[in-house]
This record gives structure tokens, C-alpha cells and sequence, in this order.
């Protein structure tokens, strides 16, 4: 899959219109639910619980074009509950969205 900064912003552009305000606060709340998500991935230590958080965050970053967030969600499915592999895609991909989100 191949990962397209501009898509997010698109989507978003899409979803709001143009006014940059709306856009923001669109964008991070998709970031904050993300990294919610996200953590839930790596609190999971049941196979349940990890396949249901992978599946929470590919259907969120489906819904808004992050492809390699998509991606990296795509990994963790196909992985071991608490895969630093996985995890370590999830994060490098949520940081490229947003390098000052915090933990």
C-alpha cells in the first residue's frame, strides 16, 4: 500500500469544507482516537483483545484515508497479541501523521 501524506488532509477537506478551523479539530480528534485505540493494542494481552483493538484501528484509519496506518493495522492483525514488530508500525505511522501527538 502505498502512503500518501496529503490523503488525511483531503478526506478531512472533504468531510468539512475549507474552513481550516473544522479541519483541525476534525484532525485531532481522529489523532486522539487513533492513539486511544492504539493503546488499547498494546494493553492487549488476549488475542481477543488485540484483534478486536487492530481491527478498531484499521476501521479508523480506513474511514479517513491513512493508508499507512491501514497498513501498519493490517500487520497487527496477522500478529501475536504484543508484537513489538506490529507495535513499533503502529507508532512509526501514527507519529508520521502527527509528530507532536503525545503518548
Amino acid at each position: 500500500m502505498t502512503y500518501n501524506p496529503g490523503a488525511l488532509e483531503a478526506v478531512l477537506a472533504a468531510a468539512v469544507g475549507a474552513e481550516s478551523s473544522l479541519v483541525d479539530e476534525l484532525r485531532w480528534v481522529f489523532l486522539e482516537s487513533a492513539q486511544d485505540r492504539f493503546s488499547a493494542l498494546r494493553a492487549a494481552d488476549q488475542t481477543n483483545d488485540w484483534v478486536a483493538a487492530a481491527v478498531r484501528l484499521k476501521s479508523l484509519a480506513a474511514s479517513f484515508g491513512a493508508l499507512r496506518l491501514l497498513d501498519a493495522a493490517n500487520f497487527a492483525l496477522a500478529a501475536a497479541p504484543g508484537n513489538r514488530q506490529a507495535i513499533a508500525r503502529i507508532d512509526r505511522a501514527l507519529s508520521a501523521l502527527c509528530p507532536e501527538l503525545p503518548d
